[in-house]
């Protein structure tokens, strides 16, 4: 058998396309099962220690979480509620509250300007991106200081400038 026309004929060449597809295919789907592993732990481990990190209920609230989407594990949008040392407790979509731990290589950037946690103020508008850690915390790698949300056209509204989203249904 000649291995030189075996390596060049058209069936090695279509094996070796298959096997890449499938090597492909696995890679993507190992890569599928990795992120939605560590959304499900987040959510996991936050619940588990909601209430250690805001004085919640003691059983946790279990029954209520259940047919809820995954929590956000990698970042949050949401406004200051609590400065405390290096952390920072946000309130974000759904009145969710979630702990942010500052550390030495976080950046805070208002526009251009870099800032420290000693600049931040209460009702500030952040978007924050880093990794959660195992107590349901995110670890800030990026902060970034959003202008206030424009005050309400009609002054007899019932929202505040701090509610973020759309406006109630009435």
């Amino acid at each position: 058998m000649d291995f030189n026309k075996f390596f060049q004929s058209k069936g090695f060449q279509a094996l070796i396309i298959i096997l890449v597809i499938i090597i492909i295919a696995l890679i993507s789907f190992q890569l599928g099962l990795m992120v939605g592993f560590r959304k499900a732990g987040f959510s996991y481990r936050w619940e588990e220690n909601y209430h250690r990190n805001f004085a919640g209920p003691a059983g946790g609230f279990m029954d209520d979480w259940r047919g809820r989407d995954f929590i956000e594990s990698s970042g949050v949008f949401g406004q200051v509620i609590k400065i405390d040392g290096d952390k920072i407790i946000i309130r974000g979509k759904n009145n969710v509250e979630k702990i942010i731990l500052i550390t030495a290589d976080t950046v805070i950037r208002r526009f251009q300007d870099d800032l420290q946690i000693s600049d931040l103020k209460v009702d500030d508008a952040l978007v924050i991106i880093g990794d959660p850690n195992d107590a349901g915390q995110i670890e800030a790698k990026l902060i970034r200081v959003m202008p206030a949300p424009p005050a309400p056209k009609n002054p007899q509204s019932n929202s505040s400038s701090t509610d973020f989203g759309p406006p109630p249904i009435r």
